[in-house]
């Protein structure tokens, strides 16, 4: 629980720096690329070739590529289509994503989840109400997109990690990256395009999401999210969201409709909250 609280407030930050400073800017896959080359660096000299069985880094390289490569990929073009705190808010569907995927491992499936759902998207039809246009559908779906992968990434870490592993973790992370590091550079060499950082600061913020909050965070994360409970993995995805918004309007974004994001807001955390009741009463 400690190591989940820390990476949420280390990346609290993450938002409003891609939402600043990179979207728009700077080519999206060449963020993803080089924030997930700097990540892989963090961990290549400790990584343990010959000793990794082949079975390990064949998982953890697949998991990588869809927990970050695919999700940082949706997650960056996000930030084309919303604002930083709409990505934010609609990030509150993972811990629903996380239920369902545990639901599917145990051969279990409830229409429930479409009532969650249907009612999460009323509340982000209230935070742009008047304007909503496709794009903003569209950075909705991309949003989804993202979330799956990250729940998707979190499940597979915690069930393939809790078995007995020959090499501590931190000897094997780099796999993640790896695999991760493929899907970004197919991405870029297909879709990038030459839009580079003009600035010392944009390289800088690419420096320390690719550093700090990629390589440190993530390893982290995925760390203790095999120490707690299916349930509070979920929670914790959650409560990025308060400290993601309070830095962000606190900081840079004073000028939002704080009235239309509470109200959707609260109608998205309702939802989910809804389901988390509904979960525990079916003994989940």
């Amino acid at each position: 629980m400690p190591l989940l609280i820390f990476v949420t407030i280390l990346w609290a930050f993450s938002f409003s720096l891609i939402g600043v400073y990179l979207a728009g800017q700077v080519d999206s896959y060449f963020s993803v690329l080089t924030r997930v080359l700097l990540a892989a660096l963090v961990f290549l000299p400790l990584l343990q070739w010959r000793r990794s069985p082949a079975r390990t880094a064949l998982t953890l390289m697949a998991i990588g590529a869809v927990q970050l490569g695919l999700m940082y990929l949706f997650y960056y073009q996000s930030f084309l289509l919303l604002s930083v705190p709409e990505v934010l808010l609609f990030t509150i569907f993972t811990p629903v994503y996380i239920s369902l995927l545990y639901d599917l491992l145990a051969g279990r499936f409830s229409p429930w989840n479409l009532f969650v759902a249907a009612l999460a998207v009323l509340g982000a039809a209230i935070i742009r109400w008047g304007h909503l246009d496709g794009d903003y559908w569209a950075g909705f779906l991309v949003v989804q997109g993202a979330n799956l992968c990250f729940a998707l990434g979190q499940v597979a870490y915690k069930q393939f990690m809790t078995r007995e592993q020959a090499l501590p973790a931190r000897q094997t992370f780099a796999w993640f990256f790896l695999g991760a590091l493929l899907v970004a550079v197919i991405a870029w060499l297909w879709l990038g395009k030459p839009q580079y950082p003009q600035t010392a600061l944009q390289w800088g913020v690419l420096l320390w999401l690719g550093l700090v909050a990629s390589g440190l965070g993530y390893f982290l994360w995925n760390k203790g999210a095999t120490h707690v409970s299916a349930g509070t993995l979920a929670a914790m995805n959650n409560a990025l969201i308060p400290a993601g918004l309070l830095v962000n309007l606190l900081i840079w974004n004073r000028d939002a409709d704080i009235a239309r994001l509470a109200l959707g807001g609260i109608v998205i955390v309702a939802a989910v909250i809804t389901n988390e009741w509904h979960n525990k009463r079916q003994g989940k």
